[in-house]
Parts: structure tokens; sequence; C-alpha cells
């Protein structure tokens, strides 16, 4: 089953064509990692993916409901506030830098859009924020504020956050990059539990060994076109493609 859908997508910023006609479907319960270069469009078209960038030309769909579509005159069209309002329920985006709340404590910040948008009791919503760091990990910080945590931490909330709302996909762009090394392991475990839960996900990640690891489908991107895509296995060990093995060779996974 197609959780997303994105066909013929197209993006650019004043003159630079960041993403050129790119299409891809993303199946429920599949792991996809997308890696590449600095300024390949990784980014970019998970920022298009999650409606944070609007698109030039192309459509998007999310379990069947469409986003946005082109018309025949060329018109980008998006949908309606109603029907947005049920596709953004769809997915669940972690950030790079975490975008907490920095006045809002650990517990609130996982729970506040429980109790403002999916209008949740108080009482229901920290019961599911509080098994949620439980599964995180830091059930002992509901009480801290985002300067009293570490980065790990910190990324781990936004998991928790993201979680909160029941998406059917969670988005990860990068979601290690602002991370010291000695904390990156245990970000990356928490979302290798997912993957084990079946939690579809698409990972934005610079994390080559992590990406091999974890993903059923790894699409490798360059100057903002898919060059290449199909399982860890033949992306990393046995591909043909002389641009995607210069940048395996490089990161020496």
């Amino acid at each position: 089953m197609k959780l997303l859908e994105m066909n013929n997508i197209k993006k650019s910023f004043d003159d630079l064509e960041v993403i050129k006609n790119i299409s891809l479907n993303i199946e429920q319960g599949k792991v996809v990692a997308i890696i590449g270069p600095s300024g390949s469009g990784k980014s970019t078209l998970l920022r298009c993916a999650t409606m944070l960038e609007t698109i030039d030309s192309g459509e998007i769909f999310y379990n069947g409901d469409c986003a946005v579509r082109t018309d025949d005159d060329g018109n980008v069209k998006y949908a309606l506030k109603d029907d947005m309002k049920k596709i953004y329920g769809y997915f669940g985006l972690v950030f790079q830098n975490f975008n907490l709340f920095p006045h809002f404590s650990v517990i609130r910040n996982v729970t506040d859009a429980l109790i403002h948008v999916q209008k949740k009791s108080k009482k229901d919503a920290y019961g599911i924020g509080r098994e949620l760091l439980k599964k995180m990990g830091i059930a002992d910080k509901e009480k801290a504020y985002p300067c009293q945590l570490s980065g790990g931490q910190k990324q781990r909330v936004s998991i928790a956050r993201a979680l909160a709302l029941n998406p059917k996909v969670l988005f990860f762009d990068e979601p290690t990059s602002a991370l010291d090394p000695e904390l990156t392991g245990e970000v990356l475990k928490v979302i290798k539990d997912l993957a084990k839960e079946h939690m579809t996900m698409v990972i934005v990640t610079h994390e080559m060994s992590f990406a091999k690891e974890v993903a059923d489908h790894v699409i490798f991107m360059d100057g903002g076109v898919i060059v290449e895509q199909g399982t860890p296995e033949e992306v990393f060990n046995n591909t043909k493609n002389e641009r995607t093995k210069a940048f395996i060779q490089r990161v020496n996974i």
C-alpha cells in the first residue's frame, strides 16, 4: 500500500533548479533512506513532501488523498484547508535542530499538539506523552526544559512529539547532524527500534552505515535527481552507477 506518492516533482529557488522531475513511492511499513552529497536536493525533497516548501509542478498523494496537483494549465493546486488538515495528520517530521519550544517542559512539548490540535484531554494526552517518553528512555525528564537536556535527549523528545500524533509515516531530516558523535548512537537506536516495529519512515541521513543497516530501500540523489535506488545491498555493495560508486567510496563505509 502506497502511503506517499510523489510524481514529477520540480522545485527551483530563483534560477537554481533544486528538484528536477523526481517521482517516488513510499510503501507502508518500509524504511527509506535518502543519501547523497550536500546540495543534492535531499532536504528540499523532504520539505516538499511535508509541505514546508511549495512545489513548482507535480503531484503528491498521502494514503490516496491528493495534497497537491498541477492542473492542465500548469497551475499548482493545493488541497483545501479541511482536506489538508487531514493530510497533515498522516505524517510527522523530526527536524535536525529539534525545534522544541524552549519555554515548555518536555512533557508539554510532547503533549501540546495532542491537547490543542487533536483536542484530547490533558489526562489522556499526558498518558500518551509519558508512555512515549518511557519508550524513548527519558521518562525521568518530563519536567525538565530543553536547555537542561543533552542534544541526544532533545532529539528523543522531538521524536516522541512526532509520534504522539500517531502518524502513518515519519520523516527525519538529518536527525543526528546536530549531535556530538557520542550522542548519535542513542538516537539511531531509537530509530532502529521503530524500524523493528514496522514504522514507515523516510530518513535523510549522512550516516551511511546506519542507512545500510536499517533501510529497506535506499535512494541516492545528486544534482536534484534520483541517480540510483534499490535495496541496501544493491546500492552499497553492487552499484553499477559510477556516480554512486564514487560517493560510496568517498564516505568509506
